[in-house]
């Protein structure tokens, strides 16, 4: 199978798989808290919500908070100034436009590959989870939640978030890389 076949050929397994999620009916509770969810993620407020507790304890929490804040600085530039500009790739027509429209947010004017909000979230959990081991489940499972939500109120194409938790991984491992490397003094 030649590159552009397999390319294309992802493209179209992703397509129906967004589609398959915008037409699966879920209960009023489980859209409004996905689309809150969701909201609450713009600008990385949760991650940073989470930090600024952290960081109200010292050692390891205060190390934590400092280094899953660089991690998102790291996903959110790579994701929207690099990374969206390159792919280009058109947001997702709502399927079948007023099926569920409870679940919607407002749709971006960004291009939709990465998911900069799976980006960041993924990047934290991460980054704070090497550093405080315990935080690890909660907030990569929290992380997990925000990618699918992106999907579920109709923004993003499965792809998008799996593409954006690589560039999340990527930017912790850098951050956290770069810290260790600080910290030893090179």
């Amino acid at each position: 199978m030649s590159a552009p076949s397999l390319v294309r050929r992802l493209g179209d397994l992703d397509a129906q798989a967004y589609a398959a999620v915008a037409r699966t009916p879920t209960s009023d509770a489980v859209d409004v808290a996905l689309r809150k969810l969701s909201r609450a993620a713009n600008h990385s407020k949760i991650s940073f919500t989470v930090a600024a507790v952290l960081a109200c304890r010292p050692g390891a929490p205060r190390l934590a908070a400092a280094t899953g804040v660089g991690a998102v600085a790291v996903a959110s530039v790579t994701a929207n100034l690099l990374a969206k500009r390159l792919a280009r790739r058109h947001r997702p027509a709502r399927a079948e436009p007023g099926l569920f429209p409870r679940r919607y947010v407002g749709m971006p004017r960004s291009a939709s590959f990465p998911s900069g909000h799976t980006a960041s979230a993924v990047a934290f959990a991460v980054a704070v989870g090497k550093v405080v081991p315990a935080a690890a489940a909660p907030l990569g499972a929290l992380a997990a939640v925000v990618g699918y939500s992106r999907v579920h109120t109709g923004v993003h194409y499965p792809g998008d978030v799996a593409g954006g938790a690589v560039l999340g991984v990527g930017s912790a491992a850098l951050v956290l890389v770069a810290g260790r490397r600080i910290r030893e003094g090179m």
